[in-house]
């Protein structure tokens, strides 16, 4: 009855349609109303794959399986902002989340991504109040994700003391891939990150062809879309990468890995 009524609670969640802006952006469906693959999903199984499942008392975790839920967000749809409800700790099932500051001027700087097992808590930012920066983030594909609402999160918090330390120790990490991010930016040239964003990507994906767009990659490293497609233009004509449609082929990682 426990994992039939989670998959059902999945399912009334999608089935209301959630409509998100973005500062600067088109308003873009966050929620769909695709239930079918979420209903599939043993509820109690994804459950047991959180950090912190094993450290919660049999209240708390009875607790999450009547409270969490499973949502599904078309690709480059808009899941969170700091203007909006705080939404809760999220948990990626598939897909890929972009975390990313947004100036008034609408340029964008990425701080983070999260893929498939990784946790954020900066959704969350009502339940750690240290957490004070604004942040956007959106689905760079279709993204499945269990969300804890803040809520339930929060009162656990202040009970567990595991989940207690477990949750700045997270917010901690997110904070040095924060400061990452601004390191490379500030002292790292384009040709440089760049290089070493492709071969990030080569590794993470298993393959030498990263298929991206240039404006998708300009997010990524937080630049703006004509000099990437200049820079990667010179790669191409230096024989370090081969450039067609949509995807980027790899030619010489050696040179690659020496330029970054």
């Amino acid at each position: 009855p426990t994992r039939r009524s989670s998959d059902l609670r999945s399912q009334r969640v999608l089935s209301t349609e959630n409509r998100c802006t973005s500062p600067g952006k088109t308003t873009v469906s966050a929620v769909t109303t695709a239930a079918t693959s979420i209903a599939t999903i043993d509820m109690e199984h994804t459950l047991t794959q959180l950090p912190i499942w094993s450290s919660l008392t049999e209240q708390e975790q009875e607790t999450l399986r009547r409270s969490a839920f499973v949502r599904h967000y078309e690709k480059g749809a808009f899941v969170h902002s700091s203007d909006n409800e705080c939404l809760g700790m999220l948990f990626v099932l598939s897909g890929e989340i972009r975390t990313y500051l947004l100036s008034e001027e609408g340029r964008e700087v990425t701080l983070f991504r999260l893929y498939p097992g990784e946790l954020c808590v900066l959704s969350a930012s009502c339940v750690i109040s240290q957490i004070t920066f604004d942040t956007q983030m959106t689905a760079g594909m279709d993204t499945e994700v269990l969300i804890i609402p803040a809520n339930i999160i929060a009162a656990i918090k202040e009970k567990n003391l595991y989940v207690r330390c477990f949750l700045y120790e997270l917010a901690t990490k997110r904070f040095s891939d924060v400061m990452w991010a601004m390191q490379q930016i500030m002292f790292k040239g384009l040709d440089r990150r760049l290089a070493e964003f492709l071969l990030a990507e080569a590794e993470r994906t298993g393959s030498d062809t990263i298929r991206m767009t240039h404006e998708q990659i300009a997010q990524h490293i937080s630049s703006a879309r004509e000099a990437v497609a200049r820079m990667l233009k010179n790669f191409s004509e230096d024989g370090l990468v081969e450039l067609k449609r949509g995807a980027i082929t790899l030619r010489d990682k050696n040179r690659l890995n020496h330029l970054k």
